[in-house]
């Protein structure tokens, strides 16, 4: 009879150990998924002081439309933010939303003043700012990707077995992944530019 006790002492033993163990590495995973977000967060912080950069080198430039200025400052300040605790698909699909019609406010925005002070462009202020925005959106893209790949990776622990079952106990949710912007898929019109 002790001895099957003890058989069963050990069995329980081995098995929350093995709990313990799965149930901390999801939480490693789920923790490089979160940090990964912080990236992307960075990035985004990035490009929008980048925007307060071009909004002094046009003022510095002597030259700009009072409308156009607003635009991009009003288009800065509605950065959104997103709870790191919540990273599911549709909040990280409303966060995305957000900053691609900041980045298309702004863009246009800025377009529209190099279009009016042609003399902008050859600011060297304005040449950096390009340079560096080009880089923060490069930085972005890239911070994006290894945030899916994290939460990919995350996603795929908790709903293999038996880690499923850790998952469910210890209250693991899948997170949510970057997607392409709505007609990202169709190649831009250049009829503008021409």
């Amino acid at each position: 009879m002790k001895k099957s006790i003890w058989i069963i002492l050990g069995i329980v033993a081995v098995i929350v150990v093995w709990a313990i163990s799965a149930n901390n590495k999801l939480n490693v995973k789920q923790e490089n998924a979160t940090s990964k977000w912080a990236d992307v967060q960075a990035d985004y912080q990035r490009r929008k002081d980048l925007v307060e950069q071009a909004i002094n080198v046009v003022k510095g430039a002597g030259n700009y439309e009072k409308g156009t200025l607003e635009a991009v400052i009003k288009a800065r300040s509605n950065a959104p933010q997103l709870d790191a605790n919540d990273l599911s698909e549709e909040n990280i699909a409303k966060f995305q939303a957000a900053y691609d019609k900041m980045s298309q406010e702004m863009s246009r925005a800025i377009n529209v003043t190099v279009e009016r002070y042609p003399e902008l462009t050859a600011t060297k202020g304005y040449q950096d700012f390009q340079v560096q925005i080009e880089g923060c959106e490069n930085r972005i893209n890239v911070s994006r990707k290894k945030f899916n790949d994290a939460v990919r990776e995350y996603n795929t622990a908790i709903r293999i077995f038996p880690n499923s079952l850790i998952a469910g106990i210890f209250g693991h949710k899948a997170m949510g992944y970057f997607k392409a912007s709505e007609g990202a898929d169709e190649a831009p019109s250049t009829e503008s530019l021409l």
